[in-house]
């Protein structure tokens, strides 16, 4: 499950890399439980991830992942960051240019 994870992770940022960026600093560390990515680009583009699992050995073992993505506006040099957790109860991103739905 967690390389699966970790797979679906690291191919989604090869297929985001622009082709004219260079990876500045690509780190990873993948454990049994918990696992942790950075990757920095020529281009100002950031990735970074934490994740762990939690209630392992149960029927509901979770992985839980708090990360964040960052990104230059190539039109305006605006920079643009956002931040999620992703876990039991869905993606939750959070960013300063999102929409953010009315209390009810």
């Amino acid at each position: 499950m967690k390389f699966l994870i970790v797979f679906v992770a690291l191919f989604a940022m090869a297929v985001a890399f622009p082709s004219d960026s260079q990876i500045v600093r690509l780190d990873s560390d993948v454990g049994p439980e918990k696992w942790s990515s950075n990757l920095e680009t020529s281009d100002g583009t950031s990735i970074n991830q934490d994740g762990v699992l939690k209630d392992v050995g149960t029927e509901h073992e979770a992985a839980v992942v708090h990360g964040s993505f960052s990104w230059v506006d190539e039109k305006t040099g605006e920079k643009f960051t956002v931040t999620y957790v992703a876990d039991e109860n869905g993606y939750q991103p959070q960013g300063a240019h999102l929409p953010v739905a009315p209390v009810a």
